[in-house]
């Protein structure tokens, strides 16, 4: 029994001693190979006693062949010359604990493996704070190139048409507008009735009764078929300018008689979208056009609310939606039609035909401290949400539809909107649009001696003065201009 254990115990301590003998070549090759890696040539010359009592080595300097055991000159750098019976782990001291210490044990030193681990570590981590760093200057790069977009605004887009290249001039007829505003006042009105005239709303106009109320009622008054149209005012420029084609046809076809149309706002927009689109069909059956107040080119109260890229735009969209789409029941392109960026994109695609009298009317709003106190009358606004009762003597209830008269400060608001505006980009405008904005090219702009804000034309003030003229002498006097305009194309009067 006692041999048998012997010959175990010989038979373990060999298989022990080869392993570790094989590990330590597999040592001393990764030493070499790392220190040549990192460009050292070590020469050691002395040895080095471990605390365990073994010897680390004496002077050895490795070859210069690869990975530092040389095949023709395995016999004068054996490393088994220098581990064998000595138990010795050659440790280039002098150079390889610059870069990292050796660790002995027994002789044996532990592969160095952990030198490229740390080395892989160290730069792990350099690449992480690198990419930190890199993360950190672009989202500073980003929040910068918010605040400069949010502070630069629409600077640089305000009047655009009048730079665009191939934009035929305007011309001014001011001044034979209000000579012939002066006529209406005294009395003399000339609006031939072998037209139809057509009044397109603006944006809003489906919560303000009153929008258009009186002009219509006064060219009825005078003998004149006019209407105004019934269009979705908060819906996109293209659904309403196939729906005005529809209405223009029906109107043409049943009276025989061409169509003048006179837009305000957004109205103006969708009446030129519907005859740049559809001015085939359209170019017989409409005799001019007047924009009163209307963003051709755009308006920088749209743009500022809507543009991509600057501070709290994803937060503006998502609440002008809400109240666009869920309060009114509109659509979101009603507004964005409205900024440059869309009006860009439209004018460039489809040209406005001058085969017709174009007018454009803009006006400059009051921002006197005394307007803000100014209010101006609207008949009623629509609360579906609001439970009212349905008469007196009734106990039920309507949800929906109901509408409540109210009084909104509207010239106030326009006030500071224009303030507002003159302010930030030095630009006269009525509240909502600029006046270089409203001037649409090749057309006759009329730029009125009255400070008016863009809700004027549409609604009447509750305090008004005799000796000024009011929204519905202006409307005749465009649509009488615009008669004129039609007679000098056609070769009938003398050229303004």
């Amino acid at each position: 029994m006692d041999d048998i254990f012997n010959s175990l115990l010989r038979l373990t301590s060999y298989i022990s001693d080869r392993f570790i003998q094989f590990i330590e070549d597999l040592v001393l090759r990764d030493a070499i190979r790392c220190i040549e890696n990192f460009g050292v040539t070590p020469t050691i010359s002395s040895s080095v006693c471990c605390s365990n009592g073994y010897t680390i080595s004496t002077s050895w300097k490795p070859p210069q062949c690869g990975i530092g055991i040389c095949e023709n000159n395995r016999a004068s750098y054996n490393t088994r010359e220098l581990l064998v019976d000595t138990r010795s782990l050659i440790v280039h001291a002098s150079h390889i604990t610059a870069i990292v210490p050796s660790i002995c044990y027994k002789g044996l030193t532990l592969p160095l493996y952990g030198i490229q681990y740390a080395w892989n570590l160290g730069m792990a981590s350099f690449r992480y704070s690198f990419l930190c760093i890199r993360c950190a200057h672009d989202q500073v790069h980003r929040l910068v190139s918010r605040v400069r977009k949010t502070l630069r605004g629409s600077y640089d887009d305000i009047g655009w048409l009048q730079h665009a290249p191939g934009m035929p001039p305007v011309q001014d007829g001011t001044s034979r507008f209000l000579e012939l505003l002066a006529d209406i006042r005294d009395g003399e009105h000339t609006l031939p009735n072998s037209f139809v005239y057509l009044l397109i709303p603006g944006l809003f106009s489906n919560h303000g009764p009153l929008y258009f109320v009186a002009t219509k009622k006064f060219f009825s008054k005078m003998g004149l078929a006019c209407h105004i149209a019934k269009v979705h005012s908060e819906a996109s420029v293209e659904h309403n300018a196939l729906v005005l084609k529809q209405y223009i046809e029906e109107i043409y076809w049943g009276s025989g008689k061409p169509v003048m149309l006179l837009g305000h706002s957004k109205g103006g927009i969708d009446a030129a979208a519907a005859l740049s689109l559809y001015w085939s069909n359209l170019k017989n059956k409409v005799a001019g056009l007047a924009l009163v107040q209307s963003p051709y080119g755009g308006t920088p109260v749209a743009s500022d609310m809507l543009r991509e890229g600057q501070i709290g735009d994803k937060e503006t969209r998502r609440i002008m939606e809400l109240l666009i789409c869920k309060v009114i029941k509109g659509d979101i392109r009603a507004l964005e039609d409205l900024t440059y960026e869309k009006r860009k994109e439209f004018i460039t695609k489809h040209d406005l035909s001058l085969d017709i009298p174009l007018i454009s009317f803009h006006s400059e709003a009051r921002i006197a401290p005394g307007v803000l106190a100014t209010m101006t009358q609207i008949a009623h606004a629509e609360l579906p949400w609001l439970p009212l009762p349905k008469s007196d003597h009734s106990d039920t209830c309507l949800v929906s539809g109901r509408q409540v008269p109210v009084m909104i400060p509207i010239s106030a608001a326009m006030a500071v909107c224009a303030l507002h505006l003159q302010l930030r980009y030095g630009e006269k405008s009525d509240g909502l649009v600029t006046c270089r904005d409203a001037q649409v090219p090749g057309s006759v702009v009329v730029r009125p001696n009255m400070k008016l804000d863009h809700a004027w034309m549409v609604y009447s003030s509750k305090k008004k003065n005799p000796t000024e003229p009011d929204a519905r002498e202006m409307c005749e006097a465009l649509l009488t201009l615009l008669v004129e305009l039609r007679n000098m194309k056609n070769g009938l009067e003398q050229p303004l």
